[in-house]
């Protein structure tokens, strides 16, 4: 596996309005932070690009030793208002102030307007917020939200769970049956049958992209579509982005509400202005039964959120749904701040219009390197370059690697490429970035795409 380089290298001395690099890279004195990280977590938490995070403003990000990047990673799409904005900030430090830390599921009035700014933010009748902590917690509720929904109304054989290949949902385990991904499930010993995938039309991997392969997949593993509890996808697959077809995903809508199926849509990294649409959904014009965020809902804090229909969401008696971190003050105040700043600015608008020069430039990267490059995916300000060995689809992800890390040595930070065999180079700046600084970034990246493929 294709690891970034931990000794101290010179590289080319950078300094623009968004980018200064003056150290050898990595920094020789972060070396002693990292071995000790080393030293105290697993290595699951080791993998991206060796730099020490001392503050981050806007789309850019600091070390304390004099270094600046430009940020196209968002923190892996959470800042979607950018880093530290001033009016989180202060949100946080007016309820620091207040002295309101903790709570448990104790009421506070915070939690009530939060709840209430997301079911008026999201499609009628969905009016029900169960505030958690993860997008892999929010998951976990919502598939037992629709599994004990289906199992109430057609028995215990209305369990069946379906899911995508190649999705990804989250790290714990729950999430990771639902997942698409083999790989992350090789350490189960015996799946949970119950769980089923069928494959994700996305035109790269899987050309069949017709509403009839969902349904012949489900055939062929023996479901019958009445034991169908719920249908779960990302709203984009984060490993592109692949979005589904539009008329799959209403042909989806349509077999979920003629089966009593739940229909899921996981927006924990899509959500929040990200695709150029509030909610990424919006783009196949349906409406869900249950939405899952997280990520995006606070540009900062941990927080998440599942979103759903009445009947389903009050499933479960007082004090038997809870989470002893859900609705926490600061987390919950972060949210409400990040909700206003989205719709005051109007960021979902800024990043489809952002978006257009974003996928212009990629594209034209698409077509001076196209037999190395499989697929050029942008949406909003999200978007995937695959690479791939010469006139194949199989992931490169030594180069995509060398591409990253070179980004990286010149001052534009993103986080390690993703995807299948790790070929995807992800982008994902926060969606206040000024369009110089996008236009500067991509500058950078088509500069170092010519240093490695040219």
């Amino acid at each position: 596996m294709a690891a970034y380089n931990f000794t101290p290298t010179d590289v080319a001395p950078v300094e623009t309005e968004n980018r200064i690099i003056k150290t050898q890279l990595p920094v020789p004195e972060s070396l002693a932070i990292i071995e000790k990280l080393r030293a105290s977590e697993p290595q699951s938490m080791q993998g991206q690009p060796p730099i020490i995070w001392d503050k981050a403003q806007g789309y850019n990000v600091y070390d304390k030793w004099g270094n600046k990047w430009l940020d196209f990673s968002a923190g892996v799409l959470i800042t979607n208002v950018g880093h530290n904005h001033p009016r989180i900030k202060k949100a946080l430090l007016d309820k620091i102030e207040q002295g309101l830390l903790s709570t448990y599921v104790f009421m506070h009035e915070d939690r009530a307007t939060l709840t209430q700014k997301l079911a008026d933010l999201s499609p009628e009748g969905l009016d029900k917020v169960f505030l958690l902590t993860t997008g892999s917690e929010a998951i976990e509720n919502v598939i037992k939200l629709c599994k004990t929904y289906g199992i109430s109304k057609g028995g215990p054989k209305k369990n069946v769970y379906v899911t995508f290949s190649n999705a990804f949902h989250g790290r714990t385990m729950g999430s990771q049956l639902a997942g698409g991904i083999p790989a992350l499930k090789e350490w189960m010993p015996e799946l949970d049958p119950s769980f089923v995938q069928v494959p994700f039309p996305d035109d790269y991997i899987e050309k069949d992209i017709s509403f009839d392969l969902f349904k012949k997949t489900l055939e062929e593993k023996g479901i019958k579509p009445e034991n169908v509890c719920g249908v779960m996808t990302e709203s984009y697959q984060g490993r592109g982005p692949f979005f589904l077809p539009k008329d799959y995903a209403q042909e989806l809508r349509k077999w979920c509400d003629e089966n009593d199926a739940m229909l899921v849509m996981d927006e924990v990294q899509a959500g929040f202005g990200r695709s150029g649409k509030f909610y990424s959904f919006e783009h196949y014009e349906i409406v869900p039964d249950f939405i899952v965020c997280g990520k995006g809902i606070s540009s900062s804090l941990p927080i998440s959120a599942v979103i759903g229909r009445k009947a389903v969401m009050d499933t479960y008696p007082p004090g038997s749904m809870t989470s002893t971190h859900s609705a926490s003050p600061l987390p919950v105040a972060s949210a409400i701040a990040n909700l206003e700043v989205l719709v005051e600015e109007n960021l979902t608008d800024r990043a489809a219009e952002l978006g257009k020069l974003l996928k212009e430039r990629l594209e034209a990267i698409g077509s001076k390197y196209g037999s190395k490059i499989g697929k050029v995916l942008s949406y909003g300000l999200v978007a995937g370059l695959l690479i791939v060995k010469e006139g194949t689809l199989e992931p490169d992800a030594e180069t995509a690697l060398r591409i990253n890390e070179i980004c990286f040595r010149k001052g534009l930070l993103m986080f390690a490429p993703v995807g299948i065999g790790g070929g995807c180079i992800k982008l994902a700046p926060p969606l206040n970035i000024a369009e110089s600084a996008l236009i500067e970034g991509l500058d950078v990246l088509a500069e170092s795409f010519d240093e490695v493929l040219g």
